[in-house]
């Protein structure tokens, strides 16, 4: 049987992306110009989405649980970070928050992330001690 607050987070986490994909198309990120950085930004954006269905079909299907979660969410974690919070970044809080002409829309955009990345950070906690305390994959 599923575990809906499980559910229920993965969900969410795919609500808070699709936003933070339309901040990254608002600030110009996702232009279907024939750029490197701009077809980067597509492949990745399209494998996360990819990964994301792929993942909740499987659990919608019972052939995935609380390993699998935990292993991505903890992928998805460290992706978001080096994206965005990390020294290497080209994206950091404060780039997000200038980008717009409004600093409201900075600041609604900018807590979008750091909720997706707070979201990101409880479900993999949660699905790492739903793993631990069922032993289900």
């Amino acid at each position: 049987m599923r575990d809906r607050v499980l559910t229920a987070l993965l969900i969410l986490i795919v609500i808070l992306n699709v936003g933070h994909t339309v901040d990254h198309a608002a600030r110009g990120d996702l232009q279907w110009a024939p750029t490197a950085e701009s077809l980067t930004s597509i492949i990745v954006t399209l494998a996360i989405y990819g990964i994301l269905g792929l993942g909740l079909y499987l659990h919608f299907n019972d052939r995935v649980g609380p390993r699998f979660w935990t292993i991505l969410g903890g992928l998805g974690v460290a992706f978001g970070w080096l994206a965005h919070f990390s020294p290497f970044t080209s994206q950091p809080p404060h780039h997000i928050l200038h980008a717009y002409r409004s600093p409201a829309v900075g600041a609604l955009a900018l807590g979008w992330l750091i909720t997706l990345m707070l979201v990101l950070i409880v479900t993999t906690i949660y699905a790492g001690y739903r793993w631990a305390r069922t032993g289900t994959p």
